[in-house]
């Protein structure tokens, strides 16, 4: 974006909130309201023009998505009539960001669990142990209502995302292993976020293991098993292509005989368990064709791939929005408290990611590296399952609320251990 036009957007951006007080104290709540959410939509584009700031502008567009949700949460679930909570706008959404994530990833990142699996082994354990625990006891400390609590279980039992491996980078840390530890956590994610959840939070809410397993192999492992499919077609030979093509084709043979009524056969004859086994044979064909595709679409437009990661932070502003604003009567109740909660999971897992791996006897650059990829979740995830369980605007809310603070301490703490280290020498 032009710097002149970053510039402006912030200069504006500080004339924003007089004018907002100016429509209050006049008993304007319309123009304060446009105001305000046109300010911080200003700061976010502004901040582009700020070097060392610039990897806020990410956080501000999480920060107008709430603003826009609390402000005006009829135009944001209903624009133009379109019903933006609909579970197959969700889902689509959803695994767009998963599926952007993907292509930040290959599948050398694995490769990291041969050459230091000490360290991948105390970021893996320490994730899946410290965040969904902390999660759980300040459920017991703050009395949230039953579904809002099992948000901030869920919210703790999702795995790291890419934004850890970037506070990685930005602080100067081990950036391969944080990689690596997200790879495997986020592959991990189908069997230990609802076993966790089963555990945890299964007196709050109804958890099925089943359904929430293949639901997070619907929202995660499908969107990341597709890009991962470009990833190896990069440098397969030419007979891997040809198994990939005749797979598409067996793929679109099965999602045709699924249109056509094979599903509504399945779903009157056959149990919950071949229900689920069959949604799982349904995602993988998508997966292959999916990967397939995109695989020739990038060979023919490769600037589509620099496009990628907008696609995800775009999909998590959706659901930043769309989650707010559902929710805006709870969190105008409880949303100080899930503020403070956020503020406590988020420093809770720094801290003690950072110190079990100084007690592992880690070096400092994978000290920081465990701690980000410990005290950092994946909103997205978090969102997506709550609204696969219909609950998106309760269960949903911990991840709305949690997401930009983790990215604005992620940001502090990455700036000021940069500071702390002197730049490598090439």
């Amino acid at each position: 974006m032009n710097i002149t036009i970053s510039r402006l957007a912030l200069w504006l951006s500080a004339l924003a909130l007089p004018v907002a007080v100016a429509g209050l104290l006049a008993g304007n709540a319309a123009l304060a309201k446009v105001a305000l959410l046109a300010g911080v939509v200003l700061l976010a584009v502004g901040l582009r023009s700020i070097p060392s700031l610039r990897s806020l502008a990410f956080t501000a567009w999480i920060l107008a998505a709430v603003a826009a949700g609390m402000l005006f949460p009829a135009a944001v679930l209903q624009p133009g009539g379109i019903n933006m909570k609909n579970p197959w706008l969700i889902l689509i959404v959803v695994q767009s960001v998963m599926f952007g994530m993907g292509t930040q990833m290959s599948l050398s990142d694995f490769s990291g669990v041969l050459r230091m699996p000490w360290p991948v082994a105390i970021g893996f354990v320490a994730q899946f142990a410290i965040m969904p625990l902390t999660g759980w006891g300040l459920t017991r400390v703050f009395e949230f209502p039953p579904e809002i609590a099992a948000g901030v279980i869920l919210i703790g039992c999702c795995p790291s995302g890419l934004a850890s491996n970037v506070m990685s980078c930005l602080a100067r840390a081990n950036l391969p292993l944080a990689v690596t530890i997200t790879a495997c956590t986020t592959t991990a994610a189908p069997l230990m976020t609802p076993l966790l959840m089963k555990l945890l939070a299964g007196e709050l809410v109804e958890v099925s293991f089943a359904k929430m397993m293949i639901d997070t192999i619907e929202i995660m492992l499908a969107p990341l098993v597709a890009a991962f499919l470009h990833d190896w077609l990069k440098t397969a030979s030419p007979r891997g292509h040809r198994v990939v093509q005749l797979l598409a084709i067996v793929s679109g043979a099965v999602l045709l005989a699924y249109a056509v009524g094979g599903w509504n056969w399945m779903n009157a004859n056959l149990t919950i368990g071949g229900l689920n086994a069959a949604r799982v044979v349904g995602f993988a064909c998508a997966a292959i064709l999916a990967g397939l595709a995109w695989h020739r679409l990038a060979a023919a437009y490769p600037k589509l791939v620099d496009w990628m990661p907008l696609v995800s932070m775009s999909g998590i502003i959706f659901f930043t929005a769309v989650t707010t604003a559902a929710g805006r009567e709870d969190l105008l109740v409880s949303g100080p408290l899930l503020f403070l909660a956020a503020v406590l999971h988020n420093g809770v897992g720094y801290l003690l990611g950072y110190w079990l791996a100084r007690v592992a006897q880690l070096d400092p650059k994978s000290c920081r590296t465990v701690s980000f990829e410990v005290g950092m979740q994946n909103g997205g995830m978090g969102s997506g399952l709550a609204a696969s369980m219909g609950k998106l605007s309760t269960m949903g809310l911990a991840s709305a609320v949690f997401s930009p603070w983790m990215n604005i301490s992620g940001s502090l703490l990455a700036y000021w251990w940069r500071r702390q280290t002197a730049p490598e020498q090439e």
